[in-house]
């Protein structure tokens, strides 16, 4: 009877808990972020990856900036990055306040699909972290 009564609280905090905490974030989505990329990223990156201005990481380099880690580059995608040497930094968000996070994660899920570069997930605690910067 105690074991009965355990599972079924436990069942209706889960149930709570789902109605009341945010819903998950969704699952990246490529397709989406190219048309993000396209609208915000191109300009500076170029449509294939290499970079049209100088200082633009080439995302087609085998040991280039696409082996960082996800956390990494949805930090510096989030929070804006300025390579060494290169004359200009690349604005928060490409320069475009209101893309949210999900936008960069799908923009990153693009990049990674077209561009090659193994997929890096951030943990839990990294994923909270750049939640966390876009408020």
């Amino acid at each position: 009877m105690k074991i009965k009564l355990f599972t079924l609280t436990v069942l209706a905090l889960v149930i709570v808990m789902g109605m009341i905490m945010p819903q998950a974030v969704r699952a990246n989505d490529a397709k989406k972020g190219a048309a993000i990329y396209a609208q915000n990223c191109a300009a500076c990156h170029g449509a294939d990856g290499k970079g049209s201005i100088p200082g633009a990481p080439d995302f087609t380099a085998k040991n280039g900036v696409l082996k960082s880690p996800d956390n990494i580059l949805i930090e510096r995608i989030t929070n804006g990055f300025q390579t060494s040497g290169s004359p200009m930094a690349m604005p928060p968000k490409g320069g475009n306040a209101s893309l949210t996070a999900q936008d960069i994660s799908d923009v990153l899920a693009y990049i990674r699909q077209r561009f090659g570069g193994r997929p890096q997930t951030p943990g839990a605690a990294s994923k909270r972290e750049w939640l966390r910067l876009l408020r």
